[in-house]
């Protein structure tokens, strides 16, 4: 099943009506962005996913929902990876980031886990932290509020309101990762808003 150009783009999540809106949802709310833009459905796939083939400018991609909870990320991940041939430096993972202010979009490649479980998980299926991350800013929780409850909290009605445009912006991000590199990815959008 190789080919040679074909990307990875993982969006992390928990399954289930319940989780949906959650902050911590916002690798697959990406997911579903980038699925809705190329014409793409999602359908179960034997590694554990919600997957779905399509072309981001020209390139094709498998776009991945992993339909275990957070933590187990990996498994679907390294099983897709396995099965495609696709190499950790063509491996997009879309998760949410405590650490950047909401509706910041920030692109790299490698690094730790900052105490995300679905990254984590997904650096030791893989075996390697050389693939690329789209972090999604959430922002910190109020007070002093658990990061663990903050993150499975929806987003507020305010911020819902302004999530298709960073969805879109994410979305783009990826596009521009695929087609131009990550350099000039992060180029065009790190700017602070």
């Amino acid at each position: 099943m190789a080919d040679a150009d074909r990307w990875l783009i993982a969006g992390l999540g928990n399954p289930g009506k319940q989780y949906e809106g959650n902050r911590h949802n916002a690798g697959y709310l990406c997911c579903d962005e980038i699925a809705a833009n190329i014409g793409v459905t999602f359908k179960r796939d034997r590694s554990r996913a919600m997957t779905g083939n399509g072309l981001v400018s020209g390139t094709p991609v498998v776009l991945a929902k992993p339909m275990t909870f957070m933590n187990l990320s990996g498994g679907p991940v390294a099983a897709l990876r396995t099965f495609y041939k696709i190499p950790a430096e063509r491996i997009v993972v879309l998760h949410d980031e405590l650490d950047l202010a909401f509706g910041d979009v920030r692109l790299k490649l490698g690094g730790g886990d900052n105490g995300h479980n679905g990254l984590r998980s997904v650096t030791a299926s893989l075996g390697t932290r050389e693939y690329h991350r789209v972090r999604i800013g959430i922002g910190r929780p109020p007070g002093r509020m658990d990061p663990a409850d903050f993150v499975l909290r929806d987003f507020s009605r305010a911020e819902a309101e302004q999530l298709p445009e960073i969805l879109g912006r994410a979305a783009d991000a990826v596009g521009a990762l695929i087609t131009r590199g990550l350099a000039e990815a992060q180029n065009l959008y790190h700017e602070r808003r």
